[in-house]
């Protein structure tokens, strides 16, 4: 069931670590998802520096998915976006043919507080590579929430489970987040050829193996993955 497991490689951006997990030298992408960072977690302090920032940077062909577990980051870009984004929200940033964005802790700035959050790129069907450049926020109202075997989800993007995102998506993916009680038990559906799960938090058991946090274990097609939470993960 398990064809891979890749273990974050930490690095520093000055103010605070990233977790980078794709691209991978083994496993470039996963479906069309081409860099997958872990934000984080990072406690940080009133009146932080302005060049903890990420400062205004170009992106084009591929699309960045923003979602937090915690804290809070304000997006500008050069369409002329402005928007905080807060936990359980998705910022979805459509490259195409060119933007520039920043992402500005201002809230930790004033007040400190926790950040921890999942920013991955999504590569672009050639079709859309030279589309115009957008931006969409989507509050927790067009994220779909279900619950279950003491497994509590959220749709963040595409279809599953039956379900479908209000984000609007180039190309056909999922994305969902789980939070599980100790003991609690989910199972990603076999819908899709190419697949992982990711532990942001604690550790599950997958076909018999322990993924702790910062492992995302890449699966083989055609299977159900069930697992069951060790200790309460994310």
């Amino acid at each position: 069931m398990i064809d891979l497991v890749i273990t974050q490689r930490r690095r520093s951006l000055g103010g605070f670590e990233v977790g980078r997990v794709l691209p991978f030298a083994k496993h470039r992408m996963v479906g069309p998802f081409i860099f997958f960072d872990h934000m984080g977690p990072v406690t940080f302090e009133p009146g932080i520096p302005r060049d903890v920032d990420v400062r205004p940077h170009p992106h084009i062909g591929l699309a960045t998915i923003t979602y937090l577990f915690d804290g809070e980051i304000m997006h500008r870009d050069s369409v002329g976006s402005e928007q905080p984004i807060r936990p359980g929200e998705v910022n979805w940033m459509t490259a195409g043919r060119g933007i520039t964005h920043s992402e500005r802790f201002e809230r930790a700035r004033r007040e400190g507080g926790y950040m921890n959050g999942i920013q991955a790129w999504v590569a672009l069907p050639d079709r859309e590579e030279e589309s115009d450049p957008g931006f969409s926020h989507h509050d927790s109202a067009d994220l779909p929430t279900f619950e279950q075997d003491g497994a509590r989800g959220r749709l963040i993007a595409g279809r599953a489970l039956g379900l479908g995102a209000k984000v609007q998506t180039l190309s056909p993916l999922f994305y969902l987040h789980w939070d599980l009680q100790a003991g609690g038990r989910a199972a990603l559906p076999a819908d899709y050829p190419e697949r992982a799960l990711y532990v942001a938090e604690g550790a599950i058991m997958l076909a018999g193996e322990s993924l702790e946090e910062g492992q995302m274990a890449v699966l083989a097609p055609g299977e159900t993955a069930s697992f069951v939470a060790d200790g309460p993960p994310r």
